[in-house]
């Protein structure tokens, strides 16, 4: 069962992802984030809907197969994440990959903000310098794996991903 600050981090995300503000996630939140992506990332709108709605798919069939995820749902899935770091990583990849736009197989503070303003909506304020695990000014693949890894999976408040969509 997830502890009362994994389900805080849930609850950010699940709020910033709930666009049409019902209280559940749709098919329809998951294509509305993926066209705020690309508006404000701009270029390849196909792969950013590829990931965003391969994340709805997971949650629907993590609700059964619901047209309506609930917050509930989602803190299922969490829940077993510890024992599926594999598909944590996974769905890290394809999303380093989204926030990688200039394909230099790093992510620059400027491509992280634009993912965070995405998401979340609204000018979030990511502590990048607490995210670039190695001090080198980016985050590479193997930094934003063990970042989504620890945000989705952890449950340490002090742990650096658990700053991935900004102050919990």
């Amino acid at each position: 069962m997830a502890s009362d600050f994994q389900r805080s981090k849930v609850e950010l995300v699940f709020g910033a992802m709930d666009t049409t503000g019902d209280g559940y996630l749709t098919e329809e939140d998951f294509g509305l984030l993926a066209a705020r992506w690309a508006g404000l990332r701009g270029g390849d709108e196909e792969l950013l809907t590829r990931v965003v709605l391969g994340w709805w798919e997971t949650l629907r069939s993590a609700a059964g197969g619901a047209s309506r995820v609930t917050i509930d749902d989602v803190l299922k899935v969490v829940d077993v994440l510890p024992t599926s770091i594999e598909a944590v990583h996974g769905t890290a990849d394809a999303m380093f990959t989204a926030v990688d736009s200039d394909n230099d197989d790093y992510v620059s503070e400027d491509e992280y903000r634009v993912m965070i303003n995405a998401w979340l909506g609204t000018e979030g304020d990511p502590d990048f310098a607490r995210l670039d695990l190695d001090g080198d000014g980016r985050v590479s693949r193997a930094e934003f794996a063990a970042l989504w890894a620890e945000f989705w999976a952890g449950d340490d408040a002090e742990a650096p991903g658990s700053y991935v969509f900004g102050p919990v």
